[in-house]
Order: structure tokens, then C-alpha cells, then sequence
């Protein structure tokens, strides 16, 4: 049996990560269809999109750069067009604050800061050199893509809850940076191969809490629920005898109160013994 030369096999591993990262790019939909439907992005945080365009922009200027970047040039233009769709229905329903922090954001990193690399690699470097340096910084922030939901996995283990760290998410990031680590290995661009090993580590690990939070959540909740239920129940029923006797010896006072004043209002009768 022939074993598939490595450009036809580089070719058909870079198609599958163009429809995995696809599929990343889909995964955040019912998150934002939450968002829609509350008219609140709660507690859902807009780093990871921001860093995902940042991340997207840059291979995108790579692709451009390399000689045969046309997978990376396709996936990427893609990835922009979604993860500023992701970011503009972000900016809707957050509130004042999270609005101003994602518009420092955008505008620190993917304006100024893709525009200082732009134009220091375009001035001070040429030819290959230009494609390490940006091929380097690429990997860099590749890492910061994959390193990006740490910050749901923080707050996954503060609330001991994974409603807002999407398993779609983790999963299909885990499989593109499989696919994008054999690509990189199989063209010899390690500049794509070496940021995807971290990825795949962070993406199991964000599997892995997932599961660990999931099951506890199942088995905890409802008891918790109950107890509180059944706490509730009590209280409540505390309080209302508590209304009762204090209405009741609202009454009794009340009454006494009544009967001292009929009888410091009633008149003396004169007696035998006075006359």
C-alpha cells in the first residue's frame, strides 16, 4: 500500500483544520444566542474573542507572507470576519464598564499593536527574516489565544459552576490544534506546529474541569436546593407564628389598655361612709 507523499498529506491535514477551526469559530453561537435572548452578556467575558481576531489578524498577515499560505490566509480571513461579529454583539448588551474595557482592548492590541509589527517588520526587515520574526510573534500570541479561557477556567473553580465555559469550545479547540500541529509538522513550519502542543494541553485541561464540575453539579445542586427549600419552609413558618403572638399580644395589651382607662374614667361613687 503507498503511503500518500507529505504534500498531499499536508494538504488534506490543512483542509481538515479548515473545517475544525470552522467549527471553532461556530462554537461560541449559543453563547451569543443567550446573550440575545437576556439582552445580557452576564458573565461572559470578550478577552477570548479579542485575543482570537488579534490572533487571527496576525497569521493572517503571515499567510500573506509565506509563499504557500493559502490555508492559513482562508481559515484566517474567516476567523476575522467572525470574531468581529462575536465582538460587535459583545459591545450591544454589555454593560457601560465591559464596554469600555473591550474597546481599550480592541484598540491597544489589534490597532495599535498590529499596526507597530506591521510597519517595524515592513521597515526593518526583508525576505525570509521577515517571515521568522513575524512566524515568532504569530506562535507567541497563538499561545495567548489558547491561554485566553484560563480566565473562565479561574472562575469555574471560584463558582464551582461551568455555565459560562462552553465544553463546545474547549473540545474543538483541542481537535484544531491537533489538525494545526500535524499541518505545521508535515510543511516544517514550526512557527504553526509549536504553539498547538500548549494548546492541546490547555484544551484537555478545560475538558477535564468541565467534567469535574459537571458531575459535581449534578449530584450537589438538587440536595443543596432541597435543604435550602426545606430552610425556607421553616423560617417562613417561624415568622408567621411570631406575626400571630405578636398580633395577639398586640390584642391583650390593647384590651388591658382599654379596661385601665374605663376605670380611671369611671366616677367615684360617693360611699355611706363619706357623707
Amino acid at each position: 500500500m503507498a503511503i500518500p507523499a507529505a504534500p498531499h498529506m499536508a494538504f488534506a491535514v490543512g483542509i481538515l483544520g479548515n473545517i475544525v477551526s470552522f467549527l471553532v469559530y461556530l462554537a461560541p453561537l449559543p453563547t451569543f444566542y443567550r446573550i440575545y435572548k437576556k439582552k445580557s452578556t452576564e458573565e461572559f467575558q470578550s478577552i477570548p474573542y479579542a485575543v482570537a481576531l488579534f490572533s487571527a489578524m496576525l497569521l493572517l498577515y503571515y499567510g500573506f507572507l509565506k509563499t504557500n499560505g493559502l490555508m492559513i490566509i482562508t481559515i484566517n480571513t474567516i476567523g476575522c470576519a467572525m470574531e468581529a461579529t462575536y465582538l460587535i454583539l459583545f459591545m450591544l448588551y454589555a454593560t457601560k464598564e465591559a464596554k469600555i474595557y473591550t474597546t481599550k482592548m480592541l484598540i491597544f492590541f489589534n490597532v495599535g499593536v498590529y499596526g507597530l509589527i506591521i510597519l517595524c517588520t515592513s521597515l526593518f526587515s526583508h525576505g525570509k527574516m521577515r517571515v521568522t520574526i513575524v512566524g515568532w510573534i504569530c506562535a507567541i500570541f497563538s499561545v495567548s489565544n489558547f491561554a485566553a479561557p484560563l480566565g473562565i477556567m479561574t472562575l469555574v473553580i471560584r463558582t464551582k459552576s461551568v455555565e459560562y465555559m462552553p465544553f463546545a469550545l474547549s473540545f474543538f479547540l483541542t481537535l484544531c490544534a491537533i489538525m494545526w500541529f500535524f499541518y505545521g509538522f508535515l510543511i516544517k513550519d514550526f512557527y504553526i506546529a509549536t504553539p498547538n502542543i500548549l494548546g492541546f494541553v490547555f484544551g484537555i485541561a478545560q475538558m477535564v474541569l468541565y467534567m469535574i464540575y459537571k458531575e459535581n453539579k449534578n449530584q450537589v445542586l438538587p440536595e443543596v436546593k432541597l435543604q435550602d427549600l426545606a430552610t425556607t419552609v421553616i423560617n417562613l413558618s417561624t415568622i408567621m407564628e411570631m406575626q400571630e403572638n405578636f398580633k395577639a399580644g398586640t390584642y391583650h395589651v390593647q384590651e388591658e389598655h382599654a379596661v385601665n382607662e374605663e376605670a380611671n374614667n369611671k366616677p367615684v361613687e360617693e360611699s355611706e361612709s363619706n357623707v
